[in-house]
């Protein structure tokens, strides 16, 4: 996948140089789409072309309403993450510039054995 994303984009997703960003685009029915990349603009025109996604696509037209810098890869991928979970509501008050939510921590999957 990550030779994929280097061919695609000309970046290499592990370039600590690159800084990866989020970004949310209100779609056409009004309905929210979150995602992260390194040149928002080309991801937007592409979104707009209906080359993106297959949700754009089918909700077009589509407009940026929000973007922030995240840094790096994973970095941008845990405020993706943070952000597709809260509620349309937050996620409204995040647009008007509201409070951001906090990255989650990776959640332990270990299982204690009882005594």
């Amino acid at each position: 996948m990550l030779r994929g994303m280097k061919a695609k984009t000309g970046v290499s997703a592990g370039d600590p140089a690159v800084l990866w960003h989020l970004y949310i685009l209100k779609c056409g029915d009004g309905s929210y789409y979150t995602g992260v990349t390194t040149d928002i603009e080309r991801r937007v025109r592409e979104h707009q072309e209906g080359k993106a996604s297959r949700y754009t696509r089918t909700h077009l037209p589509v407009e940026l309403i929000h973007k922030e810098t995240c840094g790096s890869r994973p970095l941008a991928l845990s405020r993706e993450c943070a952000v597709k979970s809260l509620s349309r509501e937050k996620k409204e008050d995040l647009v008007a510039g509201g409070a951001k939510p906090k990255y989650r921590k990776a959640a332990r999957t270990a299982h204690r054995r009882k005594r």
